[in-house]
């Protein structure tokens, strides 16, 4: 049975997920363990608040940027180029988005549509630099988009002031971008139980979902890409101009960037300030390693490691250190790679072993 199960190949990262998943909390139980609390209590603890309607309601928003941030990241991925630059590219795109939408008050939707236009067209282009530099003069993307990350960091810094793009919060030392009209703000969703709201924008996040994996399986863009990605000199010999695609492909990388911090920014805070969250985009690689580059594999990463996230806040309140969630994590993480490989290649050993029973079937 097992056998039949690891012959198909889209059920190898299933298993090989549970897997990880299962070796990460016998890991973390250990780590319990061994600093002497309870891991049977400790979960159920994080299962229990984890269900509460509010932690779903947060749960739910938290995996919607972390999906988008996610998918961002495996476009590139998928043309084997390694967009690191994604936290860089959202929170650019967000703070100058939110500037734009705070600055003007259009009608109800024109101007929900010009704040997310705003926010795309500035991540895409932050990420073309690096892409112009790849294909230009041979820099690696992993090194321009690391420089890029603390560039835009410099030039929110720059922007971020008083006497700019920013003015003073009411009521405390914050300061942060002018608040986005009602017009530009997306109403959110309501949840039974919680007084909480789901952000609207996770629709935007499916629907991104939805045309990735129509790009990628059904679009002969999305066959030249996933051709480049696996050789680029076969590609190049196909016919494929393989620069044009390295910039096509992290324009739509640094498009997608762009969108990460918008369910934040239109469906909760309204304003780009200095406690806007940070950190998304390298949270985005990890899961895209998890999902497999898949947009469905992806989802599931997304909602696991935010439920991660939003469960571990009652540790605290237990005395138990919430960064034992970190270790799960990062176990999931790292297992998940080699498990795959080991199941991967038990699955190709049974497909070998089914070609040539049936070659072997066949009469001379």
């Amino acid at each position: 049975m097992i056998y039949r199960v690891l012959a198909k190949s889209y059920t190898r990262t299933i298993v090989a997920a549970l897997i990880a998943l299962i070796f990460s909390l016998i890991l973390t139980s250990i780590v319990l363990s061994v600093s002497g609390f309870n891991p049977p209590s400790t979960f159920q603890a994080m299962f229990e608040f984890g269900k509460d309607p509010d932690s779903i309601v947060n749960t739910v928003n938290r995996a919607a940027t972390y999906y988008l941030s996610a998918l961002a990241v495996a476009i590139g991925f998928r043309m084997n180029l390694f967009n690191i630059g994604v936290d860089g590219q959202y929170r650019l795109a967000a703070m100058l988005a939110a500037a734009a939408g705070g600055a003007w008050a259009l009608p109800t939707v024109l101007h929900q549509v010009f704040i997310v236009v705003v926010a795309v067209v500035v991540g895409g282009l932050w990420a073309a630099i690096a892409a112009v530099l790849k294909v230009t003069r041979g820099v690696s993307e992993v090194i321009s988009t690391i420089m890029l990350n603390f560039i835009a960091s410099g030039v929110i810094a720059f922007l971020l002031n008083p006497q700019r793009l920013a003015t003073k919060v009411a009521g405390s030392n914050n300061i942060g971008t002018k608040p986005i009209a009602p017009s530009g703000r997306m109403p959110g969703i309501t949840y039974p139980g919680s007084e909480l709201k789901i952000y609207s924008f996770v629709i935007v996040a499916v629907l991104a979902g939805i045309g990735f994996w129509y790009m990628i399986n059904r679009t002969r863009f999305g066959f030249d890409l996933r051709a480049t990605g696996l050789s680029q000199s076969a590609a190049v010999a196909s016919g494929v101009d393989a620069k044009r695609m390295v910039i096509v492909a992290m324009v739509m990388s640094g498009a997608v960037a762009g969108m990460v911090g918008m369910p934040q920014l239109l469906g909760g805070s309204y304003s780009y300030s200095l406690d806007f969250p940070t950190g998304i985009g390298f949270t985005g690689i990890g899961i895209a390693l998890l999902g497999r580059n898949s947009p469905v594999g992806i989802a599931f990463a997304s909602l696991l490691w935010a439920f991660l996230d939003q469960s571990s806040q009652i540790l605290d309140f237990n005395d138990i250190p919430k960064e034992i969630v970190a270790i799960t994590q990062a176990a999931v993480l790292l297992s998940v790679v080699i498990v795959y490989e080991v199941v991967n290649r038990i699955g190709q050993r049974i497909d070998q072993r089914h070609v040539a029973a049936q070659l072997g079937e066949v009469p001379a």
